[in-house]
C-alpha cells in the first residue's frame, strides 16, 4: 500500500509533557510542541456516558502520519483546538510508510 500524500489533508501538532518547576520549587508539567505535521484523521466510534452526575462524551479515532520513529504514547495531537490523547502507536514496520495513532478525545487527561 502507497501512501498518498493527497489523503494528508490536516496539519496538526504534535505535542509532548516537559517537566520543570513552578515558582515553589515543586515539580510541575507543561505541554510542549514536538512536531508539525500532514495527518489523516478518522473518527471510528463514539460514546456517551455518565461519571458522577455528569454526562462525558468520548469519541476513538486514528491519525495517520508519515512513517516516524519519535512518537509515543505519552504524547498528544492537537487539531483545530481540540486535543486527542495517544493510546497506541502503530508503526507500518515493512513499508516503513506511516504511522497510525489511535487516539481518544473527549474524556482526556490533557
Amino acid at each position: 500500500m502507497t501512501l498518498r500524500s493527497g489523503s494528508l489533508n490536516r496539519l496538526v501538532t504534535i505535542q509532548r509533557k516537559a517537566g520543570n518547576k513552578d515558582g515553589l520549587g515543586q515539580s510541575a508539567s507543561t505541554w510542549i510542541d514536538f512536531a508539525l505535521v500532514w495527518a489523516n484523521i478518522r473518527y471510528l466510534n463514539g460514546k456517551e456516558y455518565m461519571v458522577g452526575q455528569v454526562e462525558v462524551s468520548k469519541a476513538i479515532a486514528s491519525v495517520r502520519i508519515r512513517y516516524r520513529e519519535d512518537i509515543t504514547a505519552a504524547m498528544r495531537v492537537l487539531y483545530r483546538g481540540a486535543t486527542f490523547d495517544i493510546a497506541a502507536v502503530l508503526p507500518d514496520t515493512e513499508g516503513r510508510e506511516f504511522v497510525d495513532l489511535a487516539v481518544s478525545i473527549g474524556a482526556n487527561r490533557g
